[in-house]
């Protein structure tokens, strides 16, 4: 085998060409709907302030602990930090009783 029959693993050279077609070079980015965000926000603020306990299990627990802020963080930094604060007000008061 010589060096021009080998395959080249920079993509320099490709003797196949494109299995799936025209690749396009431009990555499309996602954007969240913030109303959206802000929908299921206030969505699991509403249920934490209605219960009187604790409304979720174990597991729904640790997902709303680690997504609540993760979803925050694609508003506004003002607003995310006032949805967190409120959320752990509601965490605080669920946790105690």
């Amino acid at each position: 085998m010589t060096k021009q029959d080998s395959p080249d693993l920079f993509g320099e050279h490709d003797p196949q060409g494109d299995l799936f077609g025209v690749a396009e070079s431009v990555q499309k980015h996602w954007t969240p709907d913030p109303d959206k965000v802000r929908r299921r926000l206030e969505r699991i603020l509403a249920e934490a302030r209605a219960a009187q306990t604790m409304p979720w299990d174990w597991s729904q627990q640790s997902l709303y602990k680690k997504i609540f802020p993760d979803m925050a963080s694609l508003l506004p930094q003002e607003e995310a930090a006032q949805y967190c604060f409120q959320f752990e007000q509601e965490w605080e008061r669920l946790k105690a009783a």
